[in-house]
């Protein structure tokens, strides 16, 4: 079992494994080159797998598959078979755009892939659009059927912007909710790499404005989720991500593991140790030491909260959120 310094049991890992990504969110990349790291600066999925199975060995009961976006990579299917295969047992996820879904999902259910998380900030194809730089709209919801249609469990993402998408905010809840898809809003989360112009909703504002629609009550946190739940009286939940909230990194599970073998302990930090080296030369016991090592020295939260708090340098698109 893993267990960080202050007593959290940490059995949950991220895998990011590409930076690449095909849209350019205003609130992730919006002017990043159609560039990408040299394929022989990142782990194969057979030594990522040889990494997968130290963690789940070491206590990890939880897997999601992340980018950049991850269907990108190619033969994806293949290295969650690889997991699914050493321990069907384990929790496996995936977060994507959606773009290249409705061709890939029954291979990725075949797999063993369990969940999958999609982005859908507006239903309305201009504004899509614009805040992915492309026009997404139609291949992104036609994934998300397909992905339904095989059985895949989907969750959905927003990030509720001002005067871009908060009008929104209602319609694609009630798409969620029609479907059985739970919905979680996310605050704009602050980096270097984001649009200058965005101005996120807090949850308070997003709050003000469900509440003119829906009943709902306060369920709070559900397990070591960052999310906050909200049930409204027919039964459907809806929860709300405040990274800036003191409660936010209080139950953190999370671990994070890049492309190019950069194991992080925190999604805002910069802080990484490699485990690439020891990977690559099959020093298994390396590999286990500084896994235990990231988790002992992860921190107790973020920085964005409280009078030092500042922009992340951390590129999501290396993390996968």
């Amino acid at each position: 079992m893993l267990i960080d310094s202050y007593d959290r049991v940490v059995d949950y890992l991220r895998i990011s494994v590409t930076e690449r990504c095909n849209f350019r969110c205003q609130y992730c990349m919006p002017e990043k080159p159609f560039s990408w790291v040299p394929k022989e600066n990142l782990l194969s999925f057979e030594e990522l797998f040889l990494f997968v199975k130290v963690a789940i060995d070491e206590g990890i009961k939880k897997i999601r598959i992340t980018g950049g976006e991850p269907l990108l990579r190619e033969d994806l299917d293949k290295f969650i078979k690889m997991i699914y295969d050493y321990d069907p047992t384990i929790d496996l996820a995936m977060t994507s755009n959606a773009y290249l879904l409705k061709s890939t999902a029954q291979r990725l259910r075949d797999a063993g892939l369990k969940r999958i998380n999609v982005s859908i900030d507006s239903l309305k194809p201009e504004v899509a659009q614009k805040i992915a730089q492309k026009d997404v709209l139609a291949d992104v919801l036609a994934g998300v059927e397909e992905a339904r249609a095989v059985g895949l469990k989907v969750k959905v993402n927003m990030v509720p912007m001002k005067n871009m998408n908060a009008d929104e905010i209602v319609d694609v809840l009630e798409y969620c909710k029609e479907r059985d898809m739970t919905i979680r809003f996310i605050e704009y989360m602050e980096n270097q790499y984001a649009s200058k112009e965005i101005s996120g909703l807090k949850s308070d504002e997003l709050l003000a404005i469900l509440r003119e629609h829906y009943e709902f009550e306060d369920e709070g946190f559900d397990g070591a989720s960052p999310s906050r739940y909200y049930r409204m009286k027919d039964g459907y939940r809806f929860g709300i991500i405040e990274p800036y909230g003191d409660d936010f990194c209080k139950q953190c599970n999370r671990i994070r593991l890049t492309a190019e073998g950069n194991l992080i302990p925190c999604l805002y930090f910069d802080e990484a140790m490699s485990i690439s080296k020891s990977i690559k030369e099959g020093d298994i016991a390396a590999a286990a030491e500084v896994l235990r090592d990231v988790v002992k020295n992860k921190p107790e939260k973020n920085r964005w909260g409280g009078e030092d708090s500042e922009s992340s340098s951390r590129a999501f698109y290396e993390t996968g959120g």
